[in-house]
């Protein structure tokens, strides 16, 4: 499709391939649709929602969501609510503050049914290859239907492409001494659904952020014993209360050797012989269709150069990404990414040049070396300011002081109470 231009305001029209459908990839389908560009959608799974589209798995299947059968929200309604389509409880279905993970599918659901994004959305599409077409300033969009093995490959040229596939469906282990001797069980919560399995179980949960703590009081009511080892020097606040409460909750510093005759030894010296380990670590980013021709470099942890966390500048504005920050990111940050993205295609805003995006970056890099280790409530609070200033790229409304307090009160009980929070 050629590119089309508004005489009256100069803005341009483009043709924009979206790759994702989840709450990412959704929100800036809408934001495209609203500055006018058409939009295509391709999302490799039978529906919509990303990671909120619940997939039974098991240790070998290969599955796109993270997502366990007992999941509730770590955040309220509030917080993931877009801002013009609210989170509000719907008779009959899942009315709690801290809903279960199908009612935030539901809640995608209905999002997109309201600005007809579903039709944009072509189901069980691979995206297999991305790559800029030179000297022409396009994107060639290799894709293929993933029902048949031998599916055949679709190609087709965009004006733009934006990435929103996420980055919680690649599991990140940690390097252990002993680790590939280790005969016994050993998995990603990636693959952890019910507590079942673990019946009787000796089982070590490895990492104290959000699922390694959740997990564990999950296999508290059916496992023999349960031992969760973090990085931390002392015992982490939110563990406190719960290895108080249950005597078969045993907390521990980081693992420094595992047996072959299944003794798993930690930092602290002491060591149980267990069953299994249920690693809680963490994702990688991937993006195994994207070829940059080394502009953009990725590793675990990583992706850059990207300006605001979203355009890499000597591609921008033709490629983008959405959903690319790790912590506390709520849907109306995702929302003012993929209203910026739009406007800048449209030509409603302007970047800056190659070289300022790239100062930019450097001088964020530079600080975050600089900064002094900080407490969850501090960090969130200075994520939330972030995201009014980012908002005031693209006249994005900044988010309600009440809005931020519910945030921060829930993320501080969550830390104090983590077991009981959702609930009080």
């Amino acid at each position: 499709m050629s590119m089309a231009v508004d005489a009256n305001t100069m803005q341009s029209y483009k043709h924009v391939c979206v790759v994702g459908a989840g709450a990412s990839g959704l929100v800036s389908a809408r934001e495209l649709l609203k500055e006018g560009h058409s939009v295509v959608v391709l999302e490799q799974n039978h529906d919509l929602g990303g990671q909120w589209l619940y997939q039974d798995a098991d240790a070998t299947a290969t599955v796109h969501s993270s997502i366990y059968a007992s999941l509730r929200l770590n955040g309220p309604r509030a917080s993931v609510e877009f801002s013009d389509f609210m989170f509000t409880p719907v008779d009959g279905r899942d009315t709690r503050n801290f809903p279960g993970h199908h009612e935030l599918f539901l809640y995608l659901k209905d999002f997109a049914t309201c600005f007809g994004l579903t039709e944009l959305i072509r189901f069980n599409t691979e995206v297999v290859h991305v790559s800029m077409e030179t000297p022409i300033p396009k994107w060639i969009v290799r894709s293929r239907e993933r029902r048949t093995e031998d599916g055949e490959i679709v190609e087709e040229i965009f004006d733009a492409v934006v990435v929103a596939t996420g980055h919680y469906s690649l599991p990140r282990l940690p390097k252990i001494r002993g680790m590939e001797e280790w005969k016994r069980k050993q998995l990603h919560c990636h693959v952890y659904r019910i507590p079942d399995p673990f019946q009787d179980e000796v089982v070590v949960v490895v990492g104290g952020s959000v699922s390694g703590p959740e997990i564990a009081l999950e296999l508290v009511h059916v496992a023999k014993e349960v031992h969760i080892s973090t990085k931390h020097v002392e015992i982490p606040h939110k563990l406190v209360k719960p290895v108080a409460k249950y005597a078969h909750l045993l907390w521990h510093q980081q693992i420094e050797l595992l047996c072959e005759d299944g003794t798993v030894v930690f930092a602290d010296g002491s060591s149980v012989v267990a069953d299994t380990i249920l690693y809680c670590t963490g994702y990688s980013y991937s993006f195994p269709f994207l070829d940059t021709k080394g502009i953009i470099h990725v590793d675990e942890k990583i992706i850059g150069p990207l300006y605001e966390h979203t355009f890499p500048p000597s591609l921008a504005p033709s490629l983008s990404f959405v959903g690319i920050p790790y912590k506390f990111v709520i849907f109306r940050f995702l929302e003012s990414q993929a209203r910026w993205i739009a406007q800048v295609l449209s030509g409603k805003r302007k970047l800056p040049s190659v070289d300022e995006m790239m100062k930019a970056i450097e001088e964020v890099q530079h600080l975050q070396e600089l900064q002094d280790p900080k407490n969850i409530i501090q960090v969130a609070a200075e994520i939330l300011e972030y995201y009014d200033r980012y908002g005031d790229q693209c006249d994005f409304p900044h988010l309600e002081d009440w809005r931020k307090e519910i945030l921060l009160h829930h993320l501080e009980n969550g830390i104090n109470n983590i077991e009981t929070f959702r609930d009080e």
